[in-house]
């Protein structure tokens, strides 16, 4: 089974203000990334860059940021081309969430994840053979 990590997960990397989900963050990308099942998207990558530099308190300096990108861009990636987008679309509003949501969904759907970890979805929904587990619920 392939775990699709969300953008949320992989920024408490580096929040230093949440200390239980940091270390609970660093636990899942340990293990599943030793494993072989972690899989990520180039829009997971594009946010998680965002984040971490202008949403995080302190900001990751851009150096640092860079560099954790170019680690999480050697993990399997499902890249977002123009399918994706107008299937996201579609499941936008089948399942009434955001379309960036949508997105994620979509690119764990296409890369052959089972789960998906999330803090955006609900917790133990179930759509397209996909269940979303919050991991520090």
């Amino acid at each position: 089974m392939r775990y699709f990590f969300d953008t949320n997960v992989l920024v408490y990397l580096f929040d230093a203000g949440s200390p239980r989900k940091q270390a609970k963050a660093r636990d899942l990308v340990e293990k599943h990334g030793l494993a072989g099942d972690l899989l990520l998207s180039t829009q997971v990558l594009q946010e998680f860059y965002v984040a971490v530099t202008r949403k995080l308190e302190p900001a990751v300096p851009a150096d640092v940021a860079y560099q954790a990108v170019r680690d999480l861009a050697t993990l399997p990636l499902v890249l977002v081309d123009a399918g994706m987008v107008l299937a996201a679309v579609r499941s936008s509003q089948e399942h009434q969430i955001s379309f960036w949501d949508s997105l994620i969904f979509q690119a764990a759907v296409e890369g052959g994840a089972g789960i998906l970890y999330s803090e955006d979805f609900q917790h133990g929904r179930e759509m397209g053979g996909l269940r979303v587990e919050n991991p520090f619920r």
